[in-house]
């Protein structure tokens, strides 16, 4: 990894309301760099995405974007500054063609110059959106309905790209599609957190990466390191 992080978590506690639900928790991201958050359900590790884009009670700590202090931003000006977010559940419109959809990803976009700029660096990732772009988001299949998502959230030309599960539900062979769309869009320069069941999968994709148990980091390393330790298997089965 290198010496300058884009993204900096500080030690940072922080919950809903009273709850507390990550604890402590430390993350550095570089620029151009993958880096996964590993852990069995429930864990914290959406809700580190969440805190990472201000939408939970941080507690102690502070969040470092691009050398600024974002701990107190709201969404939108998290955004502003060039991260973006692709849900876990995908979350697109479904009574909307994709086309329109990937338009709403694109409202801190000026000008329709780079809107049909943006729309064509997407299409030339997802070939088959551009097929699709009159079609109702609806009816695309489980596996275009993820490339929509991840499309939309690159409207915005981030800089960061926050992955939510992106391989949920699709079946091996869209699984294999999405790792290396995955890995074409890191090369296009967006350095990206992704969360993600598939150890697998991940570790394949990922530079780096952190295991998490009860809403704190077990263990960190690169991905090879991760791969061959005996915690991702403690963490995931419960065993030790």
């Amino acid at each position: 990894m290198n010496n300058q992080p884009l993204l900096e978590l500080k030690k940072v506690t922080a919950g809903y309301g009273k709850m507390v639900v990550l604890e402590n928790i430390s993350i550095k991201i570089s620029q151009g760099d993958v880096v996964t958050l590993l852990g069995s359900n429930g864990v914290g590790k959406s809700t580190t995405l969440k805190t990472i884009l201000g939408q939970t009670n941080i507690k102690q700590g502070e969040i470092i974007y691009k050398g600024r202090n974002i701990s107190n931003l709201k969404t939108y000006d998290i955004a502003a500054l060039g991260m973006s977010y692709c849900p876990e559940g995908r979350q697109i419109f479904g009574n909307l063609s994709t086309k329109e959809n990937l338009i709403s990803g694109a409202y801190l976009v000026k000008g329709k110059k780079q809107l049909k700029e943006n729309l064509e660096k997407v299409y030339s990732l997802f070939p088959i959106l551009k097929k699709r772009e009159n079609q109702l988001s609806a009816s695309l299949s489980g596996g275009e309905q993820e490339m929509l998502a991840m499309a939309r959230a690159l409207m915005g030309s981030p800089d960061l790209l926050l992955l939510d599960e992106p391989s949920l539900g699709l079946a091996p062979k869209l699984v294999e599609l999405i790792a290396e769309i995955i890995k074409n869009i890191n090369e296009t320069g967006v350095s990206i957190l992704l969360i993600e069941q598939n150890a697998r999968l991940a570790l394949d994709i990922a530079d780096y990466g952190y295991l998490m148990r009860k809403g704190s980091i077990a263990f960190e390393g690169t991905s090879e390191e991760l791969g061959k330790t005996d915690k991702v298997k403690e963490i995931y089965f419960g065993i030790g």
